[in-house]
């Protein structure tokens, strides 16, 4: 044992090996990362279960009302074309056909602008995507690059 040559640890990072607990340090990262995104997952698919379990009797309760405010329409918008036949000269059927119109018109509006609005309100996940993009690229980096001699800060 007295022949053996010792090696220091100053020396083993002056010839680029990477001492084993930095590499250990690492890989106990990796696998905390990974618990932690498996554990939010599971979170959110709790909470997503818990969120329909409690939705599902107002979704009912909401989808019923809109089916009869929708009918009410119908209704309403045959009043009001013969409220317009009766006091014009109008024929009940020009009368339908112009209130039909001009609601069709006013639906197609309000829904493009709704659209528009719809698809701008989403711009604020792009910032989520890009940053989670980086994350993503920064954990492989790290994973890939642990461990590896040589292989220093290219991240």
């Amino acid at each position: 044992m007295a022949n053996q040559a010792s090696m220091s640890r100053s020396a083993s990072l002056a010839n680029g090996a990477a001492p084993e607990g930095v590499v250990e340090s690492i890989a106990e990262f990796a696998n905390d990362v990974t618990t932690l995104a498996d554990l939010q997952t599971r979170l959110a698919i709790y909470d997503a279960k818990e969120a329909v379990g409690r939705a599902t009797v107002p979704a009912i309760l909401i989808a019923s009302g809109l089916a009869v405010a929708l009918a009410s329409l119908f209704v309403l918008l045959l009043g009001v074309a013969d409220l317009i036949s009766t006091s014009t000269r109008l024929s009940t059927g020009a009368a339908r056909l112009i209130v039909g119109l001009v609601a069709l018109a006013a639906a197609g509006i309000t829904a493009f602008l709704a659209f528009k609005a719809a698809t701008r309100s989403l711009d604020s996940f792009r910032r989520s995507r890009e940053e989670l993009a980086r994350n993503i690229a920064w954990l492989k980096t790290v994973v890939v690059y642990s461990g590896r001699p040589g292989a220093r800060r290219r991240v």
